[in-house]
């Protein structure tokens, strides 16, 4: 099962405030050990809302760009990491185990192709595939 692991913005990193080394050093043991126990398959912090934008779809298929930053810090997300893990408890006792102090971690499961059910015919299914193994062939994964 794979796991998404939201860390979500604060004040200090939607005004780019940037980790100390101390914190950097703990994050960095942190994820060296969920890289030596296997579960990390990526983790990356996100640069504030204000380098970002927001694309909003409307109904009648037109697009809208609105450039950050972005209000409701508290709804932002800082940065992530995808964990593939046994179970919902294991994915959260791992970040149990973050070095963070007065946050709050939110985890959420990825969809597998399992989930979709026959909506995800084995054409599709074949597509996705493909489109995964093009996606790390180019990236060199």
């Amino acid at each position: 099962m794979r796991f998404m692991v939201i860390v979500k913005a604060n004040e200090d990193s939607e005004q780019g405030i940037m980790p100390t080394e101390q914190q950097l050093a703990e994050m960095g043991a942190f994820n060296e050990e969920l890289v030596k126990a296997g579960v990390m398959l990526a983790g990356e912090g996100l640069h504030p809302s204000s380098k970002g934008a927001r694309v909003r779809f409307d109904k009648d298929g037109g697009t809208t760009v609105i450039d950050g930053p972005f209000a409701e810090t508290k709804e932002l997300v800082a940065g992530f990491w995808i964990l593939e893990v046994s179970s919902r408890e294991e994915a959260i006792e791992w970040i149990r185990k973050a070095p963070f102090r007065g946050e709050e971690i939110e985890v959420r499961q990825v969809f597998s192709a399992d989930d979709f059910g026959d909506a995800l015919t084995p054409e599709l299914r074949e597509q996705e595939n493909r489109q995964r193994a093009t996606a790390a062939a180019q990236h060199g994964s």
